[in-house]
């Protein structure tokens, strides 16, 4: 893959906004369309969400794995993207976007122009900042976190969870064999997260509190205990050198709310070729919105082909949105 230093401008026949799971995959098949390719992203490696936060989790629901870890996952996606050779941009953000009859310009916050023939989003959930648990956040940094890219960091400990979704399940599950006790905390009876993520919870060694809330964290410096409680008055003190408050995350677009595109909710809203109100811009994966969406990976990527597809006549005129089959070449 190629890289810049340094502003510059730049002439692609796409540029893909986003480099997660969605975006690498876009950008191999923009290369098996024979297009030229740009992928930017404001975070310094690619693997967006995906290999920030969650590179130690396990991800269930990718064809042809039964189970993989979420940095080999985006490995893979990283390498097969690199038989695009596509323009790597980085560590900046799209701040403006103008479309003309020709194509779209992309300006970012380090100076770069971007001249594209076509645009598409693949940017996640956009800019994103965890919930903060309520009770004990002083202590952010000191026993406290909010992420667990490394699971091992945590090894030994008695750790304390607090959530019901996907996330706080797979952190409790993922730690159960390397901590000295796991907890998971959550205010309601039922989860969010996947059924098959509950029974493996409820078949584990994994102590389940609910329906408690965080009361109270306590320590000198560092975390040293919980309180957890309920409505009712009940109440439960917990060893703990770690705090993981898996909790959601609040998430904004950033400057693409000002790009002129129709939104509900905070999402893109796109036709059945992924392209949006914009002629020449298009959006795949959870960025993306249309009747009947469903958020996962698994079709973030066919969102993506699908997008790439059509995206090819808008660059090359008289083109099939048909590709054919990657084994006749």
């Amino acid at each position: 893959m190629s890289g810049s230093e340094g502003p510059s401008e730049h002439e692609v026949d796409l540029l893909i906004v986003g480099a997660g799971p969605t975006g690498l995959y876009g950008t191999y098949y923009a290369g098996f369309r024979g297009l030229k390719v740009a992928l930017l992203d404001s975070l310094p490696e690619v693997g967006g969400q995906v290999a920030a936060l969650y590179p130690e989790k396990a991800i269930y629901d990718v064809a042809g794995f039964p189970a993989v870890r979420g940095q080999d996952l985006v490995d893979a996606l990283y390498a097969q993207a690199a038989q695009a050779d596509p323009l790597l941009l980085l560590g900046r953000s799209a701040v403006a976007v103008h479309e003309h009859d020709d194509g779209v310009d992309v300006t970012t916050d380090t100076g770069d122009v971007v001249h594209a023939k076509a645009l598409l989003i693949t940017a996640g959930i956009g800019n994103f900042t965890p919930r903060k648990l309520p009770a004990g956040s002083e202590y952010a940094g000191r026993g406290l976190r909010y992420f667990v890219p490394r699971l091992d960091e945590l090894a030994g400990l008695d750790v304390v969870v607090v959530g019901g979704g996907d996330s706080a399940l797979d952190w409790a599950l993922g730690l159960e064999p390397i901590a000295r006790s796991v907890t998971l905390v959550h205010r309601r009876p039922q989860f969010r997260a996947h059924e098959r993520s509950v029974e493996q919870l409820h078949a584990s060694s994994v102590r389940v509190l609910t329906p408690y809330e965080v009361h109270k964290i306590s320590g000198e410096v560092a975390v040293e205990g919980v309180v957890v409680t309920t409505r009712a008055g009940d109440r439960q003190e917990l060893p703990a050198q770690a705090v993981v408050a898996a909790l959601g995350f609040i998430a904004d677009l950033g400057p693409i709310e000002g790009w002129g595109l129709q939104l509900r909710r905070r999402h893109i809203l796109v036709d059945r070729t992924m392209r949006t109100n914009l002629s020449r811009v298009f959006a795949a994966g959870d960025v993306a919105d249309y009747d009947g969406k469903i958020k996962l990976i698994s079709i973030g990527f066919g969102e993506a082909a699908l997008a790439v597809n059509h995206i090819t006549t808008v660059v090359r005129p008289g083109s099939s949105a048909t590709p054919g089959h990657s084994s006749d070449l």
